[in-house]
């Protein structure tokens, strides 16, 4: 049976930091929700997987290697496998992300943030 998904209301059930939710699952992926804050996620690579960091709500600077690209409100971008990269929020920011389930969503760096399993949101 198809259900429908309210974000805002998935985001009112929880209020901690870097700490991804899953919402949804499809095709070995999993859709999550994170709120950011604060200057914490380190310098990482995923090496095969691809994230889609999509920004409900602030503004994001998506950080590789001599290049920044900031993200609004509406807006999300692709980082590929293999790329070096770190995100940085601009005060608060609500987050999409679509990753293959099982993704170290901090690569291979350990840190205060890192997560060893994600909590489920939905049944």
């Amino acid at each position: 049976m198809l259900r429908a998904v309210n974000i805002e209301k998935y985001f009112a059930m929880f209020d901690d930091t870097f700490s991804p939710k899953i919402v949804g699952e499809l095709n070995g992926q999993h859709v999550k929700l994170v709120r950011l804050e604060g200057d914490k996620v380190p310098w990482h690579s995923h090496r095969a997987e691809d994230e889609l960091f999509w920004v409900l709500d602030g503004t994001l600077e998506v950080h590789e290697r001599g290049a920044v690209t900031t993200l609004h409100a509406g807006e999300f971008c692709i980082v590929g496998c293999g790329v070096e990269h770190r995100v940085v929020p601009v005060g608060k920011v609500k987050l999409v992300l679509l990753e293959p389930a099982g993704i170290a969503h901090t690569g291979d760096v350990k840190t205060e943030i890192t997560k060893e399993s994600f909590d489920r949101l939905i049944p």
